[in-house]
């Protein structure tokens, strides 16, 4: 809590793995107001994600420094607050789930893309005397090797505090392995770049609409993935008629606990088998440190489309779950998504993505990797074929599925080897995955 008469900085908190900023959505408070301990002072819009910013504590707002539309990052200085009259003012129950719950007024070493609140600094004595620092500083820097000469102290007089060291250190590792991936992507988009577009109102009417915050980082996120990853596509067919008549049998049953048992369902388990023997898929790829890590678990993220756009919510421990647990968790976080309830913990994770446009009626298509993922599976829409089996012409309903990879993980024998992991598992489906 802030006392009377203390004033508070109130900060942006780590925004997450791999988000270097957010855009700030919708300023929740006025200069003047009265807010209680964990109150929503804002929210941002950030890796497809709307988070709430709760307060630390409570207390009065005298100043706020960010604006609607402002891009931020971790260690932002957002609003300020003060202490209320009467000291304390009791603590409200947080309404909503928060994102991003790292205390907020607490320093990071997480890796910050914003420069240090003072810059870098070039300290150069005319009288020997080095840049002023505390004895613990002076420690720190000397054991690790950092230049305080670089570091703009924020204290009075200059003084370089363990703040401040924070905060450089923390700069520091944004610049070695952020920049890198930002730079390829800049590098790879000034190379594609297209001429200016013609004024189409001279051949007649036309509408021009500002795209939203979201449709805009899902297409810098699409544009960084393609132009990173080697892509290769592979497809192939499974025939799904014994597991469409497997759901039938069951469905009624599943119903009745209120449980819609879907085909997505039945194939996110037939992935998670997949996956447990072609764990290469179910991997990352570390460019920088030439490394392959292999996830121990299976998170699975599941491409929902929104009247926003495209996100993608993860499922945890698919692997550990039974179908019925899968079918709750699917519903659940498709439903957040569609209603911008989704958080950035709900987006994080993941480690094989499974995209369905088989309820849109779509053929086969090349999804894009989603990194740090090393693969994503497509799945298209069944139709009835007739097929040659056991000598005779049936009728059988075929699913087209296409799964695309990282080749600079996975060759095109792997992907061969996990497809027919994948159509066998469909076209041999254990009644007994299903009772369980």
């Amino acid at each position: 809590m802030i006392r009377k008469g203390q004033a508070m900085d109130i900060k942006l908190p780590f925004l997450g793995d791999g988000v270097a900023s957010a855009t700030v959505l919708s300023v929740l408070v006025a200069v003047g107001d009265t807010v209680q301990k964990d109150q929503t002072l804002l929210e941002l819009e950030t890796d497809k994600a709307v988070a709430p910013i709760p307060s630390p504590s409570a207390g009065t707002v005298t100043q706020i420094i960010t604006k609607v539309g402002d891009t931020v990052s971790t260690g932002t200085l957002a609003l300020v607050l003060s202490g209320s009259d009467s000291g304390t003012v009791p603590a409200a129950p947080v309404t909503q789930p928060v994102a991003l719950a790292a205390p907020v007024a607490a320093p990071t070493t997480a890796p910050v893309a914003q420069a240090p609140s003072g810059g870098f600094g070039n300290y150069v004595s005319t009288s020997g005397i080095e840049a002023p620092a505390s004895p613990t500083v002076r420690r720190i820097a000397e054991q690790t090797g950092l230049d305080l000469s670089r570091v703009v102290g924020t204290a009075s007089g200059g003084r370089i505090t363990l703040d401040d060291l924070r905060q450089y250190v923390s700069h520091l590792q944004y610049l070695a392995f952020q920049k890198p991936v930002e730079a390829v992507s800049k590098t790879e988009s000034s190379k594609t770049s297209l001429a200016p577009l013609p004024d189409f109102s001279k051949w007649g009417a036309i509408d021009i609409k500002p795209i939203s915050s979201l449709r805009k980082k899902i297409g810098e996120k699409m544009a960084q993935n393609w132009h990173a990853v080697p892509h290769v596509t592979q497809f192939g067919e499974a025939d799904i008629t014994d597991l469409m008549a497997l759901r039938k049998k069951h469905v009624a049953d599943y119903a009745k606990k209120d449980i819609k048992l879907t085909v997505t369902v039945l194939i996110l388990k037939a992935v998670v088998a997949a996956l447990k023997e072609h764990a290469v898929f179910n991997a990352s790829f570390d460019d920088i440190a030439n490394t392959i890590i292999y996830k121990q678990y299976i998170h699975l993220g599941v491409a929902v489309d929104t009247e926003a756009g495209l996100m993608v919510p993860v499922i945890r421990d698919v692997d550990k779950k039974s179908i019925a647990e899968i079918s709750e968790d699917l519903n659940a976080i498709a439903e957040k998504a569609r209603k911008r309830q989704i958080s950035l913990e709900d987006l994080q994770g993941g480690s094989f993505t499974v995209s369905n446009l088989g309820g849109l009626g779509a053929g086969p298509f090349t999804p894009i990797v989603n990194t740090p993922d090393t693969a994503i599976l497509g799945l298209s829409k069944g139709q009835s074929r007739a097929v040659f089996k056991d000598g005779n012409v049936v009728e059988r309903i075929i699913l087209p599925i296409s799964v695309s990879y990282d080749h600079r993980v996975i060759d095109g024998a792997d992907g061969a080897r996990f497809m027919q992991t994948l159509i066998t598992t469909l076209e041999t489906f254990p009644e007994s995955w299903v009772k369980g």
